[in-house]
Protein backbone atom coordinates (compact mmCIF):
# COMPACT_ATOMS: atom_id res chain seq x y z
CA UNK A 1 0.00 0.00 0.00
CA UNK A 2 2.66 2.50 0.76
CA UNK A 3 4.64 1.60 -2.50
CA UNK A 4 1.26 2.27 -4.30
CA UNK A 5 0.88 5.74 -2.40
CA UNK A 6 4.32 6.62 -3.55
CA UNK A 7 3.88 6.28 -7.42
CA UNK A 8 0.18 7.87 -7.00
CA UNK A 9 2.65 10.83 -5.40
CA UNK A 10 5.13 11.16 -7.95
CA UNK A 11 2.19 10.64 -10.54
CA UNK A 12 0.75 13.84 -9.14
CA UNK A 13 4.15 15.65 -8.97
CA UNK A 14 4.79 15.17 -12.49
CA UNK A 15 1.15 16.09 -13.79
CA UNK A 16 1.55 19.83 -11.56
CA UNK A 17 4.99 20.09 -12.43
CA UNK A 18 4.05 19.45 -16.30
CA UNK A 19 1.20 22.03 -15.74
CA UNK A 20 3.36 24.45 -14.01
CA UNK A 21 5.92 24.38 -17.25
CA UNK A 22 2.70 24.41 -19.75
CA UNK A 23 1.64 27.42 -18.04
CA UNK A 24 4.70 29.25 -17.93
CA UNK A 25 5.41 28.75 -21.19
CA UNK A 26 2.30 30.17 -22.62
CA UNK A 27 3.00 33.10 -19.90
CA UNK A 28 5.77 33.61 -21.63
CA UNK A 29 5.09 32.86 -25.33
CA UNK A 30 2.23 35.91 -24.71
CA UNK A 31 5.03 38.56 -23.25
CA UNK A 32 7.32 37.57 -25.93
CA UNK A 33 5.71 36.76 -29.18
CA UNK A 34 7.17 39.03 -31.30
CA UNK A 35 10.90 37.34 -30.22
CA UNK A 36 9.06 33.71 -30.94
CA UNK A 37 8.25 34.67 -34.14
CA UNK A 38 11.31 36.55 -34.87
CA UNK A 39 12.88 32.73 -34.12
CA UNK A 40 10.42 31.02 -35.80
CA UNK A 41 12.81 31.15 -39.24
CA UNK A 42 15.80 30.23 -37.66
CA UNK A 43 13.98 27.10 -35.82
CA UNK A 44 12.68 25.91 -39.22
CA UNK A 45 15.90 26.37 -41.05
CA UNK A 46 17.70 24.24 -38.04
CA UNK A 47 15.03 21.15 -38.95
CA UNK A 48 15.05 21.28 -42.34
CA UNK A 49 18.86 21.32 -42.60
CA UNK A 50 20.13 19.72 -39.26
CA UNK A 51 17.80 17.65 -38.25
CA UNK A 52 15.84 16.08 -41.02
CA UNK A 53 18.43 15.12 -42.84
CA UNK A 54 19.53 13.22 -39.92
CA UNK A 55 17.29 10.46 -41.63
CA UNK A 56 19.52 10.21 -44.15
CA UNK A 57 22.20 8.50 -42.13
CA UNK A 58 20.83 5.35 -42.81
CA UNK A 59 22.98 4.82 -46.28
CA UNK A 60 26.12 4.73 -43.67
CA UNK A 61 24.62 0.80 -43.12
CA UNK A 62 23.89 0.55 -46.69
CA UNK A 63 25.16 -0.05 -50.31
CA UNK A 64 23.48 2.86 -51.28
CA UNK A 65 22.15 2.80 -54.65
CA UNK A 66 20.46 6.28 -55.78
CA UNK A 67 18.16 3.86 -58.48
CA UNK A 68 16.90 1.98 -55.86
CA UNK A 69 16.44 3.95 -52.77
CA UNK A 70 16.84 3.73 -49.20
CA UNK A 71 14.39 1.21 -49.46
CA UNK A 72 15.99 -1.60 -51.68
CA UNK A 73 19.68 -0.80 -51.42
CA UNK A 74 21.81 -3.41 -49.41
CA UNK A 75 22.71 -3.83 -45.87
CA UNK A 76 26.54 -3.71 -45.10
CA UNK A 77 26.80 -2.94 -41.47
CA UNK A 78 29.88 -1.18 -40.18
CA UNK A 79 31.58 -2.29 -43.58
CA UNK A 80 32.43 1.38 -44.62
CA UNK A 81 33.60 2.81 -41.45
CA UNK A 82 35.83 -0.40 -41.47
CA UNK A 83 36.86 0.32 -45.15
CA UNK A 84 37.96 3.72 -43.63
CA UNK A 85 39.46 2.65 -41.13
CA UNK A 86 42.26 0.00 -42.76
CA UNK A 87 42.77 2.52 -45.53
CA UNK A 88 46.05 3.19 -46.13
CA UNK A 89 44.67 7.20 -46.10
CA UNK A 90 43.13 6.69 -42.79
CA UNK A 91 46.38 7.98 -40.40
CA UNK A 92 47.06 10.86 -42.77
CA UNK A 93 44.29 12.11 -43.25
CA UNK A 94 42.92 11.99 -39.35
CA UNK A 95 46.54 13.38 -38.73
CA UNK A 96 46.35 15.95 -40.73
CA UNK A 97 42.46 17.17 -39.67
CA UNK A 98 43.95 17.21 -36.02
CA UNK A 99 46.60 18.95 -36.44
CA UNK A 100 45.01 21.79 -38.04
CA UNK A 101 42.60 21.68 -35.36
CA UNK A 102 44.92 22.11 -32.69
CA UNK A 103 47.16 25.13 -34.37
CA UNK A 104 43.90 26.77 -34.97
CA UNK A 105 43.38 26.68 -31.51
CA UNK A 106 46.76 27.23 -30.31
CA UNK A 107 47.61 29.85 -32.15
CA UNK A 108 43.93 31.26 -33.57
CA UNK A 109 41.85 31.30 -30.37
CA UNK A 110 43.60 33.44 -28.38
CA UNK A 111 43.94 35.72 -30.85
CA UNK A 112 40.27 37.48 -30.96
CA UNK A 113 40.51 37.82 -27.32
CA UNK A 114 43.99 39.55 -27.56
CA UNK A 115 42.37 42.26 -30.16
CA UNK A 116 39.30 42.40 -27.87
CA UNK A 117 41.65 43.53 -25.02
CA UNK A 118 43.37 45.53 -27.01
CA UNK A 119 40.24 47.41 -28.17
CA UNK A 120 38.87 47.74 -24.82
CA UNK A 121 41.91 49.84 -23.93
CA UNK A 122 41.50 52.14 -26.76
CA UNK A 123 40.00 55.32 -25.37
CA UNK A 124 39.68 57.23 -28.53
CA UNK A 125 35.83 55.86 -30.08
CA UNK A 126 36.91 57.00 -33.82
CA UNK A 127 40.22 55.47 -33.98
CA UNK A 128 38.42 51.91 -32.21
CA UNK A 129 35.78 52.45 -34.93
CA UNK A 130 38.53 52.01 -37.74
CA UNK A 131 40.05 49.77 -36.34
CA UNK A 132 36.99 47.22 -35.64
CA UNK A 133 35.93 48.10 -39.57
CA UNK A 134 39.36 47.04 -40.93
CA UNK A 135 39.40 43.97 -38.70
CA UNK A 136 35.78 43.18 -39.32
CA UNK A 137 36.09 43.32 -43.47
CA UNK A 138 38.22 39.75 -44.51
CA UNK A 139 35.19 38.19 -42.44
CA UNK A 140 32.91 39.29 -45.30
CA UNK A 141 35.10 38.37 -48.29
CA UNK A 142 34.12 35.44 -50.14
CA UNK A 143 36.11 32.72 -49.47
CA UNK A 144 36.88 31.92 -53.06
CA UNK A 145 38.54 35.16 -53.39
CA UNK A 146 40.44 34.86 -50.25
CA UNK A 147 42.04 31.63 -51.74
CA UNK A 148 42.39 33.54 -55.02
CA UNK A 149 44.31 36.35 -53.03
CA UNK A 150 46.39 33.68 -51.23
CA UNK A 151 47.59 31.84 -54.19
CA UNK A 152 48.85 35.24 -55.63
CA UNK A 153 50.27 36.50 -52.60
CA UNK A 154 52.21 32.77 -52.49
CA UNK A 155 52.98 32.48 -56.04
CA UNK A 156 56.84 32.75 -56.96
CA UNK A 157 56.19 36.06 -58.56
CA UNK A 158 54.23 36.54 -55.67
CA UNK A 159 54.31 39.89 -53.19
CA UNK A 160 55.50 37.81 -50.40
CA UNK A 161 58.48 36.11 -52.71
CA UNK A 162 59.25 39.78 -54.11
CA UNK A 163 59.91 40.40 -50.15
CA UNK A 164 61.74 36.83 -49.35
CA UNK A 165 63.84 37.96 -52.93
CA UNK A 166 64.73 41.40 -51.61
CA UNK A 167 65.78 39.63 -47.96
CA UNK A 168 68.60 37.55 -50.65
CA UNK A 169 66.16 34.45 -50.08
CA UNK A 170 65.15 32.55 -53.62
CA UNK A 171 61.51 32.14 -55.20
CA UNK A 172 59.29 29.65 -54.52
CA UNK A 173 55.91 28.64 -54.84
CA UNK A 174 54.50 28.26 -51.31
CA UNK A 175 51.22 26.21 -52.07
CA UNK A 176 53.27 23.58 -53.87
CA UNK A 177 55.54 22.63 -50.31
CA UNK A 178 53.93 20.73 -48.24
CA UNK A 179 55.55 21.88 -44.83
CA UNK A 180 53.97 25.59 -45.54
CA UNK A 181 50.77 24.59 -45.96
CA UNK A 182 49.52 24.30 -42.98
CA UNK A 183 51.09 27.74 -41.96
CA UNK A 184 49.25 29.21 -44.77
CA UNK A 185 46.15 27.72 -44.09
CA UNK A 186 46.07 28.78 -40.24
CA UNK A 187 47.36 32.29 -40.46
CA UNK A 188 45.48 32.99 -43.31
CA UNK A 189 42.26 31.84 -41.21
CA UNK A 190 43.62 34.10 -38.27
CA UNK A 191 43.64 36.99 -40.56
CA UNK A 192 39.94 36.51 -42.03
CA UNK A 193 38.23 35.57 -38.45
CA UNK A 194 40.14 37.93 -35.76
CA UNK A 195 38.43 41.16 -36.15
CA UNK A 196 34.78 39.00 -36.10
CA UNK A 197 35.36 36.49 -33.50
CA UNK A 198 36.54 39.36 -31.43
CA UNK A 199 32.85 40.78 -31.09
CA UNK A 200 31.44 38.26 -28.40
CA UNK A 201 34.15 39.26 -26.46
CA UNK A 202 33.81 42.98 -27.02
CA UNK A 203 29.98 42.49 -25.98
CA UNK A 204 30.92 40.78 -23.11
CA UNK A 205 33.70 42.91 -21.39
CA UNK A 206 30.78 46.24 -22.68
CA UNK A 207 28.68 44.58 -19.65
CA UNK A 208 31.63 44.92 -17.36
CA UNK A 209 30.36 47.21 -14.69
CA UNK A 210 32.86 50.68 -15.26
CA UNK A 211 32.93 51.08 -10.93
CA UNK A 212 35.20 48.08 -10.81
CA UNK A 213 38.01 49.78 -13.03
CA UNK A 214 37.38 53.43 -10.97
CA UNK A 215 37.68 51.10 -7.78
CA UNK A 216 40.98 49.19 -8.95
CA UNK A 217 42.42 53.10 -10.02
CA UNK A 218 41.62 54.35 -6.74
CA UNK A 219 43.56 51.85 -5.20
CA UNK A 220 46.72 52.24 -7.37
CA UNK A 221 46.29 49.39 -10.36
CA UNK A 222 47.87 50.47 -13.53
CA UNK A 223 46.50 48.68 -17.07
CA UNK A 224 47.57 45.73 -16.68
CA UNK A 225 46.65 44.87 -12.85
CA UNK A 226 43.20 45.74 -14.04
CA UNK A 227 43.20 43.87 -16.93
CA UNK A 228 44.30 40.81 -15.05
CA UNK A 229 42.00 41.13 -12.38
CA UNK A 230 39.29 42.61 -13.73
CA UNK A 231 38.75 42.44 -17.89
CA UNK A 232 39.98 38.19 -17.91
CA UNK A 233 37.93 37.27 -14.90
CA UNK A 234 34.90 38.56 -16.54
CA UNK A 235 35.70 36.92 -20.00
CA UNK A 236 36.35 33.50 -18.60
CA UNK A 237 32.47 31.93 -18.42
CA UNK A 238 32.87 33.15 -22.52
CA UNK A 239 36.21 31.84 -23.05
CA UNK A 240 35.37 28.42 -21.78
CA UNK A 241 31.80 28.11 -23.68
CA UNK A 242 33.84 29.14 -26.36
CA UNK A 243 36.80 26.64 -25.69
CA UNK A 244 34.34 23.78 -24.96
CA UNK A 245 32.12 24.27 -28.12
CA UNK A 246 35.75 24.80 -30.46
CA UNK A 247 37.30 21.25 -29.20
CA UNK A 248 33.60 19.91 -30.03
CA UNK A 249 35.12 20.48 -34.16
CA UNK A 250 38.73 19.27 -32.90
CA UNK A 251 38.21 16.40 -35.75
CA UNK A 252 35.94 18.66 -38.32
CA UNK A 253 37.67 20.74 -40.70
CA UNK A 254 35.37 21.92 -43.85
CA UNK A 255 36.99 20.91 -47.15
CA UNK A 256 35.68 24.14 -48.74
CA UNK A 257 39.08 26.10 -48.09
CA UNK A 258 41.21 22.83 -48.02
CA UNK A 259 39.91 21.64 -51.81
CA UNK A 260 40.70 25.52 -52.96
CA UNK A 261 44.53 25.57 -51.85
CA UNK A 262 45.80 22.43 -52.11
CA UNK A 263 47.48 20.09 -54.47
CA UNK A 264 48.57 16.13 -54.73
CA UNK A 265 51.72 17.91 -53.99
CA UNK A 266 50.90 18.81 -50.35
CA UNK A 267 48.23 16.21 -49.90
CA UNK A 268 50.85 14.49 -46.89
CA UNK A 269 50.09 17.38 -44.80
CA UNK A 270 46.57 19.14 -46.56
CA UNK A 271 44.53 16.44 -46.66
CA UNK A 272 41.92 16.32 -44.12
CA UNK A 273 39.01 14.11 -43.39
CA UNK A 274 36.61 16.29 -45.45
CA UNK A 275 38.22 16.62 -48.67
CA UNK A 276 39.28 12.72 -48.75
CA UNK A 277 35.31 12.18 -48.07
CA UNK A 278 34.96 14.23 -50.96
CA UNK A 279 37.20 12.93 -53.21
CA UNK A 280 35.79 9.16 -52.51
CA UNK A 281 32.09 9.95 -51.61
CA UNK A 282 31.18 12.72 -53.88
CA UNK A 283 33.65 12.52 -57.32
CA UNK A 284 33.72 9.13 -56.75
CA UNK A 285 29.84 8.98 -56.09
CA UNK A 286 30.21 6.69 -53.26
CA UNK A 287 27.68 8.11 -50.69
CA UNK A 288 27.23 4.92 -48.09
CA UNK A 289 31.63 5.55 -47.59
CA UNK A 290 30.72 9.35 -47.08
CA UNK A 291 28.04 9.63 -44.54
CA UNK A 292 29.75 6.79 -42.99
CA UNK A 293 33.21 8.53 -42.40
CA UNK A 294 30.88 11.57 -41.52
CA UNK A 295 29.33 9.72 -39.04
CA UNK A 296 31.92 8.12 -37.24
CA UNK A 297 33.74 11.58 -37.31
CA UNK A 298 30.65 12.77 -35.38
CA UNK A 299 30.84 10.45 -32.62
CA UNK A 300 34.91 11.41 -31.88
CA UNK A 301 33.59 14.60 -31.88
CA UNK A 302 30.68 14.35 -29.77
CA UNK A 303 32.75 12.03 -27.46
CA UNK A 304 35.59 14.74 -27.28
CA UNK A 305 32.88 17.29 -26.33
CA UNK A 306 31.34 15.21 -23.50
CA UNK A 307 35.46 14.82 -22.01
CA UNK A 308 35.80 19.11 -22.34
CA UNK A 309 32.67 19.84 -21.05
CA UNK A 310 32.99 17.44 -17.89
CA UNK A 311 37.02 18.45 -17.42
CA UNK A 312 35.69 22.08 -17.43
CA UNK A 313 32.68 21.57 -15.34
CA UNK A 314 35.47 20.24 -12.77
CA UNK A 315 38.21 22.74 -13.14
CA UNK A 316 36.47 26.32 -13.88
CA UNK A 317 33.16 25.38 -12.54
CA UNK A 318 32.33 26.52 -15.75
CA UNK A 319 30.52 24.04 -18.39
CA UNK A 320 27.79 24.02 -21.62
CA UNK A 321 25.55 21.44 -18.85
Amino acid sequence: MEGEYNVEVAAEARKVHSQTFMSRFRRDLIMNKYVYIMACPIIVFYLLFHYVPMAGLVIAFQDFNAFKGIMGSNWVGLKHINDFITSPYAFRVIKNTFLINVYQIVFGFPAPILLALLLNEIRSHVFKRTIQTISYMPHFISLVVICGMLVDFTASSGVINDLVHALGGERTNLLMQKEWFRTIFVSSGIWQEVGWGSIIYLATLSSVDPSLYEAAEMDGAGRLRKVMHITLPALVPTITILLIMRLGHIMSEGFEKIILLYNPLTYDTADVISSYVYRRGLQEANYSFGAAVGLFNSCINFVILLIANYTSRKVVKESLW
